[in-house]
């Protein structure tokens, strides 16, 4: 948007101030006020506004915001207008039965990967963090390989040229090993993300085409490390791609 566009300015700077927890989920007042070179008070006037609207909360002990659940019931709006993911749930809710592990819908945009739905198994009684459009990095990820795996190869290429930024020390920082990772993915079928955007745990991904052979989407199972030894993800891997198919079929 140009800035001849913007009408409000006062707006512009709440939404900007809001954007910031994009970046990072917990700040405080000062740390946004620093960011943005922006008075104090007015940042904390803005943050306590919109938690009054509960689009953020405060911790009470560290006195640092979040987003909130008003933020949440935004974006569950804006998900449902993504047909895939109403297609893609039960096949979703399939596969998280059958492995017994989470599994995760995202789409890309720009250069990340937005998570549009989360599905765990119906026996398990974990708490599961709230992903719903979050982002993340394509090149460190299960379901961000998968996509960035089955992009044009130029726009791939522009991609990785943007650098690698090291997540953990499993994270893929070189490029020429990007690309055969990606080649690699290509050719079983899905993608591992080896404990490369957060030690300790494994996903396996998988693209999501429509019956034309457009890419849409993609899917991933994720989970700790020590349950996905190279056998298991064999196994699930399998599992995918026998129930994407049959989702396949209805995109």
């Amino acid at each position: 948007m140009e800035d001849g566009e913007i009408k409000v300015k006062s707006l512009q700077k709440s939404l900007t101030i809001l954007n910031c927890f994009v970046k990072k989920p917990r700040l405080g007042v000062t740390e946004i006020s620093e960011m943005l070179d922006l008075n104090k008070s007015n940042v904390h006037n803005i943050l306590t506004t919109f938690q009054a609207m509960n689009y953020l909360e405060q911790d009470t002990e560290s006195g640092k915001y979040q987003l909130g659940l008003g933020i949440l019931e935004l974006c569950q709006s804006v998900g449902d207008r993504f047909n895939i993911r109403k297609v893609m749930m039960p096949y979703m809710q399939e596969i998280a039965d059958a492995t017994g592990e989470v599994v995760y819908l995202a789409v890309p945009r720009e250069d990340e990967i937005v998570y549009l739905e989360a599905m765990h198994p119906v026996e398990s009684y974990n708490m599961m963090r709230v992903i719903l459009g979050e982002h993340a990095k394509m090149y460190c990820t299960g379901i961000g390989k998968a996509i960035l795996a089955h992009l044009p190869e130029e726009v791939a290429e522009n991609y990785i040229s943007r650098g690698l930024h090291p997540f953990t020390e499993n994270t893929i920082t070189d490029p020429a090993v990007l690309r055969e990772d990606l080649a690699l993915t290509r050719e079983r079928g899905y993608s591992v993300d080896n404990m490369e955007h957060e030690f300790g745990v494994k996903c396996v991904g998988m693209p999501v085409f429509s019956r034309r052979g457009e890419l849409l989407a993609a899917v991933s199972v994720s989970g700790p490390s020590l349950r996905f030894s190279a056998e298991r993800i064999e196994k699930i891997a399998e599992t995918m791609r026998n129930t994407l198919r049959k989702a396949q079929e209805r995109n």
